[in-house]
């Protein structure tokens, strides 16, 4: 029969024949170069490729590798196929310190969460915990131990060693801060077998100048006993020293409740800092000041509360008024705070502190989270360099890549007599050592640490050594002629000092529950401190300015990358920074009026010089809020030898760090940046959109629990009503389970960590820098950061209105919004799905169903919150994106309980339904009904202040459900309610604990159009 249809019908047999088909079939499909074959061969391919039909199936399967099942031929006791185990175990990098629980799935760990059973991380998981369990299946690890580049055996290694060990006479061993009290023990067993051995500590993030105030030790801080909380230039909720914990504790001074009986008090947050860092935009006031007047700064403020100052004074913005806070606060109620590591400026602080009786209350006790000196380190790099060192060991330490002394170092290494490493990697020191004996990671090794003092903590393996490594306390035991075996030194180590018993149910008990802790309750004492004020204070007078034009240099930490120890991480890498929303760079970031001044713009390359170092260039970003004629640089960037997800992204400027408050020089190269910085937030404001961020100050709050929330109306031929009283919809009936979420915009600061916990959880893929310009990058949760608008002229024209509008204000207010999917009972992307691949499901959920999919975006389109992520390539399985799950070691981190989505389909946030499910299971088992709070999904169980609440909303004994009861008629609003699409996800109104008068307008300011008649023009354009 003749084909009659139209010619855009057309069948496959006559497509395939089609010249122009033919010439660029190419471009879809590569194996399809040749249809017309006439034996058929690029046709079966072509078909295999499309899945079409039973017949291509059955071709594929023919060609298919035969891959053999082997099955335990003795199956582990603790290991059920299917069925996840739990270990507590620790995290410990340096200084940072998170107790953890980890996940694994037929002994392979995918999934870290916090402990709740520490009593210092309480929980609370940052970003670079989350992601260190990918860095566990990193393929650019050393397999074995290496010897002048080449591998060579364990046996060679330690006999050639241990020889040169013997004949050496000054032995160093450099390490980063060790938290852990046995890995001690064994460098004294080290020490005690080579007397020459002097163990150097540094910290790339130094505090030294903080522990020189109080007798070399680091003062432990409490920020929820404080009501009125000042940082000078201390990040304390995004880097500075334990930023997971602090934020803990600030949060629990942050949370308010419009119930009956419900707490309504907050603490006040001053920062006066250079750049915008997470806690500046977290205070509720907020003064800049360069980095050359930070001293003084602390001395004015010492100065307003009482205190004997004689250096100049500094005018900030709300200084005054943080001091009449402080003072007006009870003694002991209050706690200032400075990231200086500056001795001086610590004393001054010291000062403050001890005249608002805060020694014993918010500052008690120590930690040992920063041990680094670096008086003891500058030695070492001036002995190296002098040809007096005989052998060095370096642990946890590349000074090549992190320190300001890196290139004296790289070049006096090679003259060294005997240089070890046990770094995991050939990385910038290690590669020039002689000897590597790579360290195993920690989710494959025996530990402990004491991040605290009487605060204990246990580290298991969760894995057998992925690779030929072993741990670096083994190699030093047997170096020191001991058996090597640290397994048993360390039980033998508790045993004798920590718990005092050789009982096996107790040493069982220690690693069951990840800690050992002091009784709750326990009120250390106040830490002691030593310094002299008027010396203190006449340094400050001498090194700092109260005014200056220069243009000054600041090196910053990110939140995500760190200190860049984990640079080769790809999580890592393109997680949006929370202040910047740029990824997969470092760059130089100037303040609006700076660029100008300086006849730049964003992505513009320029070139940075300070005196004495050597020049970099970098792309410049415009940072809202950053103090005028400064400069600010990340570290942790510029890696040579991490791997390929971290080698040649942006620069180092760990030469600088000792450099911050230089003046530089910024020359403009007339490049532009190729592809541009990666950013995944390109629009800074809410322009005036009321339903977007709702907030309110904490005295009108008081007055009205719904104080700062906006009610939508529609006008109806019978008035104006609220929009969910007029739908299209019939609506979903929840009967058993209705599965939502609230989140506290009081408590969300912005951290991240639930966007690399969803990743890791969910088997999100890294796309890379190139993709992430182009608008592409695949996170299922985001967290959108908006500034205040600058305030429109009262005789702006309407256009120029909203203009000016989309400009953040120079030194703006910060809200953080979590933005997930919104699971919609009115869902607009439901309706117009053409596969029904999005449907609702009768507890809540908007469902995604991958293998119908056929990717038109429809969904993305009608999406109003724009949450929809589609896989434009293979990410996980291609070449041109290396960076994830493309090698068989890398997809060892995959949740086997989540589908990998491919090319061509659409996915989004699921609410973690694959939890939700094990928890339905687990209880059907059981043969009981869900617990209240059983089921969490990663983003709330990652949250470390408690921001994100997950779980059943028909649930009366659920936390959400309380939540939702308690601010019904309060703070609970749901996102652009005037659309009426029924979210799942309650936000609760943002607070800020400040004057009504000194509160900017982030969606109230600007909102009515000035009194006046539009111009003509605008009239005719409208």
């Amino acid at each position: 029969m003749e084909n009659t249809t139209k010619r855009y019908w057309r069948g496959l047999e006559e497509l395939r024949n089609d010249p122009e088909f033919v010439k660029n079939s190419h471009r879809e499909f590569a194996d399809a170069s040749d249809i017309t074959d006439g034996g058929g061969t690029y046709r079966r391919d072509f078909l295999k490729m499309l899945g079409f039909g039973v017949a291509a199936v059955s071709l594929a399967a023919c060609e298919a590798p035969v891959k053999k099942v082997i099955p335990y031929l003795n199956k582990p006791v603790d290991v059920e196929p299917g069925v996840a185990n739990y270990y507590a175990s620790s995290f410990v990098d340096g200084g940072e310190y998170c107790s953890v629980l980890v996940k694994t799935r037929e002994g392979r760990p995918i999934f870290i969460e916090g402990n709740p059973l520490s009593g210092i991380s309480q929980g609370g998981v940052g970003t670079r915990v989350h992601a260190s369990v990918l860095s566990l299946y990193d393929n650019e690890k050393l397999k074995e131990p290496h010897k002048g580049g080449k591998k060579t055996e364990w046996e060679t290694l330690d006999k050639e060693v241990a020889a040169a060990l013997a004949k050496s006479q000054n032995i160093r061993l450099v390490t980063g801060t060790v938290l852990s009290p046995t890995t001690k023990a064994v460098i004294e067993a080290f020490k005690a077998k080579y007397p020459s051995t002097v163990h150097v500590s540094y910290d790339p993030a130094s505090a030294y100048g903080l522990t020189q105030v109080h007798g070399g030790q680091l003062p432990a801080f409490d920020f929820s006993k404080a009501k009125v909380i000042v940082s000078l230039d201390a990040d304390f909720l995004g880097t500075w020293i334990s930023p997971d914990e602090f934020a803990k504790q600030w949060a629990a001074g942050r949370k308010v409740s419009s119930g009956k009986g419900g707490n309504r008090q907050m603490s006040r947050h001053y920062d006066f800092s250079s750049i915008m860092s997470l806690t500046a935009s977290n205070a509720d006031y907020r003064g800049r000041l360069k980095p050359s007047q930070l001293g003084l700064v602390a001395s004015t403020l010492l100065k307003l509360i009482g205190g004997s100052a004689s250096t100049a004074d500094v005018k900030v913005e709300f200084l005054e008024k943080a001091a009449k806070d402080l003072k007006a606060a009870a003694p002991g109620s209050t706690l200032v705070v400075s990231g200086s590591n500056d001795a001086n400026v610590q004393a001054v602080v010291a000062e403050i502190n001890k005249l608002l009786g805060n020694y014993g209350t918010t500052i008690a006790g120590t930690a040992n989270y920063k041990q680094g000196n670096d008086d003891a380190f500058n030695t070492f790099a001036t002995e190296l360099k002098a040809g007096k060192v005989d052998a060095v060991i370096f642990y946890g330490a590349n000074p090549v890549y992190n320190s300001p002394r890196g290139k004296e170092i790289a070049e006096a290494l090679p003259n060294v007599k005997l240089s070890v490493s046990f770094a995991d990697r050939a990385e910038e020191t290690a590669s020039l050592c002689q000897y590597i004996a790579p360290d195993s990671h920690f989710l494959e090794s025996w530990g402990d640490a004491e991040p605290k003092p009487g605060y204990f903590s246990i580290i298991q393996p969760t894995i057998s050594t992925i690779f030929n490594t072993r741990q670096a306390q083994s190699s030093l035991l047997t170096w020191a002629g001991q058996n090597g075996d640290f397994y048993e030194f360390l039980k033998k180590n508790w045993a004798a000092t920590i718990l005092k018993t050789n009982s096996k149910e107790a040493w069982n008990k220690a690693v069951y529950d990840g800690v050992f802790e002091p009784a709750k309750g326990t009120t250390p004492a106040a830490p002691s401190t030593t310094y002299d004020l008027l010396t203190a204070l006449g340094k400050v007078s001498g090194t700092y300015r109260a005014n200056s034009d220069k243009l000054e240099f600041i090196a910053y930490e990110k939140v995500g990358m760190g200190t860049g120890s984990q640079a080769n991480n790809p999580w890592l890498q393109e997680f949006p920074d929370p202040i910047s929303k740029a990824c997969w760079d470092n760059y130089a970031t100037l303040s609006q009026k700076t660029a100008e001044k300086l006849n730049v713009k964003q992505n513009d390359v320029v070139k940075l010089e300070i005196a004495g170092k050597e020049a970099i260039e970098l792309p410049v970003l415009i940072q809202p809020g950053q103090v005028n004629d400064t400069v600010g640089v990340a570290i942790g960037y510029g890696r040579t030898k991490a791997g390929k997800a971290a080698d040649g992204v942006g620069k180092n400027v760990f030469p600088w760090i000792n450099a911050t408050g230089a003046d530089i020089t910024v020359t403009p190269t007339g490049s532009t940046y190729k592809w541009g910085i990666a950013q995944t937030q390109t629009h800074n404001t809410v322009m005036a959109r009321e339903s977007v961020v709702q907030e309110t100050v904490l005295a009108k709050y008081q007055e009205n629990a719904q104080a700062g929330r906006f009610f939508p109306k529609v006008a109806t031929s019978e008035g104006a009503k609220a929009p969910n009283d007029i739908t299209l919809w019939n609506g979903h009936k929840k009967n058993n389970h209705s599965w939502g979420m609230v989140i506290d915009l009081n408590l969300c600061t912005g951290c991240g960590a639930c966007v690399v916990a969803c990743q890791s959880e969910n088997n999100v893929p890294v796309v890379g820098r190139k993709e992430v310009v182009m608008r592409r990058e695949m996170h299922w949760i985001r967290i959108d950061r908006y500034y205040s608008s600058v305030q429109p002229k009262e005789d702006e024209s309407v256009f120029q209105e909203l203009k000016t509008l989309e400009l953040a204000s120079e030194n703006p207010e910060v809200v953080f919004q979590p933005m997930m999917c919104q699971h919609c009972s009115n869902a607009p992307c439901e309706t117009v799905c053409p596969v029904l691949a999005t449907t609702h499901s009768n507890e809540g959920l908007n469902q995604m169903t991958y293998n119908r999919c056929i990717g038109t975006r429809y969904c993305a389109n009608n999406c109003p919150y724009k949450v929809r992520r589609f896989n434009w390539f293979k990410y996980f399985d291609e070449d041109q994106f290396p960076y994830h799950f493309n090698n068989d070691l890398g997809k060892m981190v995959i949740n086997p309980e989540v589908t990998v989505r491919s090319r061509g389909v659409m996915e989004k946030c699921s609410f973690c339904v694959q939890r939700i499910q094990a928890g339905k299971l687990s209880a059907k088992r059981e043969r009981r009904s869900l617990y209240a709070n059983e089921v969490k999904a990663a983003c709330s169980a990652s949250c470390a202040t408690g921001a994100i609440v997950f779980g059943d909303m028909n649930n009366p004994e659920s936390d959400i459900f309380k939540i939702l009861a308690d601010e019904k008629e309060g703070r609970a609003f749901t996102m652009l309610e005037e659309i009426n699409v029924l979210p799942q996800v309650n936000y609760l109104t943002k607070i800020r604990n400040k004057d009504e008068a000194d509160a900017q307008a982030i969606h109230k300011g600007g909102h009515e159009k000035p009194k006046k008649e539009a111009h003509k023009h605008e009239k005719e354009h409208a």
